[in-house]
């Protein structure tokens, strides 16, 4: 096929509001390296780490409220001009130097870790969307052994809800050991990283109870939880007891924090494990170490996930496990208009973007 000089793109051109996000016509396409594909993007997915990243919003370890980007004690890689987007699914159409000629062609899912070390080891870790470009563009180049091909009879726009969210929930689970026959509590579920939690605790044979609110029940119950339960609505603690009864919560996966953060403490068993893979009701909590130390509680920070958890989540999809919770899809030209909506929460599942020439309107 031909590939164009230039093309449709959406520029994040420094820290701040929706402004700084461009939609550009005129973007060079990227030329694969060595060790390199070039993909033709036909979907990518919409997260929260993007939006964050635009608002400078990560922090910093002795002021929560400071300008600073994902790298959080690194040196920041991110450069502006940047296109973001993690969710990256489409079909290599050019290698470069070293890359076999024969993945031409191959349709794919990118796994979006950088990892800058050939372990398993996630303190260096940064990612495509951040790193270098993403994919909210007509192409995207990435290192080969982030594309990996896919057999999956879900459109391309469906295997763009998985990426960020599912790496990121199966990294949580991985690191709080979540086994067979356990019982999770999981807050944040109708978002796409709880909903994620609920979906792959049930794939490896774990039980959930999920944390939600009253408009999105429904949706949340629709995913296979043992019990949901309404958020604001009196005492958070009697209504997962009351759910639960007397069967103790081995793991409390949490992506919500704020006010939260103590009553899922609480209701964590002794010797229970709490994971944390995000803070949307807030970062800054308060936690009676007596609890922690009396409890003898684990907890552990997550964020991505490894190569080993993208490899289980292509296994997944593959063999049918997960639900693609695709909420809408709009045409890259209007990206303003759908981060908009992502930032609304009113929505199910996930917000996909596609090149105006690849999108059709969602049925």
């Amino acid at each position: 096929m031909s590939i164009p000089e230039t093309m449709q793109a959406v520029l994040l051109t420094g820290h701040g509001g929706p402004e700084k996000l461009v939609v550009v016509d005129d973007h060079p396409v990227p030329v694969p390296t060595s060790g390199e594909v070039l993909i033709e993007v036909t979907a990518c997915g919409m997260n929260n780490t993007d939006v964050w990243v635009r608002e400078g919003a990560y922090g910093t370890d002795d002021d929560p409220d400071a300008t600073a980007t994902w790298r959080r004690g690194h040196e920041s890689t991110l450069e502006f001009p940047r296109v973001q987007g993690t969710d990256t699914v489409g079909r290599i159409v050019a290698v470069g130097a070293g890359v076999d000629s024969t993945r031409i062609g191959e349709r794919i899912i990118v796994d979006f870790s950088i990892y800058n070390t050939e372990t398993d080891c996630m303190v260096d870790v940064d990612y495509i969307g951040h790193g270098r470009d993403g994919g909210y563009a007509e192409y995207v180049a990435v290192p080969t052994e982030n594309a990996y091909a896919i057999q999956s009879g879900m459109t391309d726009p469906e295997l763009a809800t998985f990426c960020c969210a599912y790496m990121t929930a199966e990294q949580m689970i991985d690191r709080a050991r979540v086994a067979e026959g356990e019982l999770a509590l999981v807050t944040g579920a109708s978002g796409g990283v709880g909903s994620a939690l609920i979906q792959l605790c049930k794939a490896r044979g774990a039980h959930s109870i999920a944390i939600t609110s009253q408009a999105k029940y429904d949706d949340v119950a629709s995913l296979g939880s043992d019990a949901v339960v309404v958020r604001d609505n009196g005492s958070l603690i009697e209504a997962v007891q009351s759910a639960i009864g007397d069967r103790p919560i081995d793991v409390v996966l949490d992506v919500v924090a704020g006010p939260l953060f103590g009553d899922v403490i609480n209701l964590l068993k002794a010797e229970g494990r709490y994971a944390t893979g995000g803070a949307m009701a807030g970062p800054v909590v308060q936690l009676d170490l007596r609890t922690l130390y009396l409890k003898h509680l684990e907890m552990h920070g997550s964020s991505q996930g490894t190569r080993a958890c993208f490899q289980k989540l292509v296994k997944y999809i593959e063999a049918e496990k997960l639900k693609p919770l695709l909420a809408d899809t709009y045409p890259l030209s209007r990206f303003h208009e759908a981060q908009a909506a992502f930032r609304k929460k009113e929505h199910f599942g996930n917000i996909v973007v596609q090149p105006d020439a690849k999108w059709q309107a969602k049925s």
